[in-house]
């Protein structure tokens, strides 16, 4: 039998180098062997109160990434959450065996809390239910999570594990993160330091054009040069090569290596190379990005093929859920 596997980003916007090297192609290998839903999370974006006329070309944007990445509907379920109204009704379910002193306590709320004092909605408060709804509502087994989410996944295990204790059930699997059998690959930003994101505006994306792409790579951050022959990388150089070790053949990163240990290195020339080989991964999937992303009948047809078969496999669950729990019907 094939494991369930879940997984979604945020409807904010364009998908990042980070996003693609990090999981994207790794869920495009998936396919084949899990019954896999990927889904768009617009409930989620709600909390930082997006604008209303930017909210569903976003979701159109991260959609069309999706499928030029190489996300394929016929062999995955692929929806928007907010078309799935299941995930609601069990959110609300869940919040009833879910603690504000636990909620308080996560890493995601204390940060948010710190950066964002001013928009502190029970939204953020109740992220980690949200996300453990949107696991548990197809009884998921794997989900693939970076180390920033290792916190929400061992929660949506404490909630499944609370429910089933609560009522003498076995109704909810414990999800485990999903092993790719490799260590997932870090895209570092190109500001000097930390991970490639949206937020922190360090990031490549892959609707990025080529005018874009090279104005970024060419100011990213380094430093003065090394001073002498085999001088320790700075960080914002270390980063510059290791995105360079992702998008470049293995000659080329050696001769920049080679460079470097003998003190000749060149930061423009070096920037350049990566610009050229950034542009040669991503151009091609930024056509395709265009293509799909003006292609209106294939994006609608897309997610409702996926809400259909995402509102199937979250009926059956919440079915379950409110039986255990005692709600009959009266008609």
């Amino acid at each position: 039998m094939k494991d369930i596997v879940l997984s979604g980003i945020r409807s904010t916007g364009n998908l990042h180098l980070g996003n693609y090297f990090g999981a994207l192609r790794n869920f495009i290998k998936m396919q084949d062997e899990n019954r896999c839903f990927f889904f768009i999370a617009d409930l989620h974006s709600l909390t930082t109160h997006p604008k209303s006329e930017n909210f569903h070309e976003n979701v159109k944007t991260v959609l069309a990434e999706y499928l030029a990445s190489g996300l394929d509907p016929d062999k995955s379920v692929i929806f928007v959450q907010s078309a799935v109204p299941e995930v609601s009704e069990l959110y609300t379910l869940m919040n009833m065996w879910s603690y504000v002193g636990e909620l308080e306590r996560t890493s995601s709320f204390k940060e948010k809390v710190r950066k964002h004092p001013d928009n502190v909605n029970a939204g953020l408060l109740t992220y980690p239910v949200l996300m453990a709804t949107d696991i548990l509502i197809h009884r998921a087994s794997k989900v693939p999570v970076g180390k920033d989410q290792e916190q929400h996944l061992e929660m949506t295990r404490v909630f499944a594990r609370r429910f089933n204790n609560m009522y003498g059930v076995e109704f909810f699997p414990e999800p485990t993160a999903y092993n790719f059998g490799t260590e997932l690959i870090k895209v570092p930003g190109l500001d000097g330091s930390g991970k490639m994101g949206k937020s922190e505006g360090n990031g490549i994306f892959l609707a990025d054009d080529e005018k874009t792409i090279r104005k970024k790579v060419m100011r990213a951050v380094t430093d003065s040069g090394p001073a002498e022959p085999d001088a320790p990388m700075s960080e914002p150089v270390r980063n510059l090569f290791t995105i360079l070790e992702i998008v470049s053949d293995d000659d080329v990163v050696r001769f920049y290596k080679a460079k470097y240990d003998s003190g000749e290195i060149r930061y423009g020339e070096l920037k350049k190379q990566l610009a050229d080989d950034i542009c040669r991964i991503t151009l091609p999937i930024r056509e395709r990005i265009m293509d799909i992303r003006s292609n209106e009948k294939y994006l609608s047809e897309t997610v409702k093929n996926g809400a259909e078969q995402a509102r199937e496999s979250a009926s059956a669950t919440l079915a379950g859920v409110k039986k255990i729990m005692g709600f009959k019907p009266f008609w």
